[in-house]
C-alpha cells in the first residue's frame, strides 16, 4: 500500500511558475517509478511527466517539454514537478502516481498502481 499526497497547486498568471510536490508513504520510495498526470474539465486524464526509481531517467509529454521538470528526492520520499512558463491550457487537476512494477517510468496510466487526490492548478490569461 502506498499513500500519495500532492501539494503546491494554486492560481498563477500566464508565464508564471509553480512547483508541485508529492509525498509518498507506505513502501520504500526509492524502489518505484513516479509520474505526474493532469485532467482538465471534460477531458481525459493525460500524461505529463515520469521519472525512474533512481531519478536517472525522465520522460515528458510534448506539450510540456522544455517548460516542466520532474525530479525526486528519495531521502524525503518526495517527487516534484517544476512548472515554468505556464499557459492557460495547463489549467487542470494534477495527480501524482506510483508505478510499483516498472521502475523506469511510463506514460501509460494503466501501469500506475496508486494515485494521489490531486491538486488544482489554474493559469489565468
Amino acid at each position: 500500500q502506498v499513500q500519495l499526497v500532492e501539494s503546491g497547486g494554486g492560481l498563477v498568471q500566464a508565464g508564471g511558475s509553480l512547483r508541485l510536490s508529492c509525498v509518498a508513504s507506505g513502501r520504500t520510495f526509492s524502489s518505484y517509478a513516479m509520474g505526474w498526470f493532469r485532467q482538465a474539465p471534460g477531458k481525459e486524464r493525460e500524461f505529463v511527466a515520469a521519472i525512474s526509481w533512481s531519478g536517472g531517467s525522465t520522460y515528458y509529454a510534448d506539450s510540456v517539454k522544455g517548460r516542466f521538470t520532474i525530479s525526486r528526492d528519495n531521502a524525503k520520499n518526495t517527487v516534484y514537478l517544476q512548472m515554468n512558463s505556464l499557459k492557460p491550457e495547463d489549467t487542470a487537476v494534477y495527480y501524482c502516481a506510483a508505478d510499483l512494477d516498472y521502475g523506469l517510468g511510463s506514460a501509460m496510466k494503466k501501469r500506475y498502481d496508486y494515485w494521489g487526490q490531486g491538486t488544482q492548478v489554474t493559469v489565468s490569461s
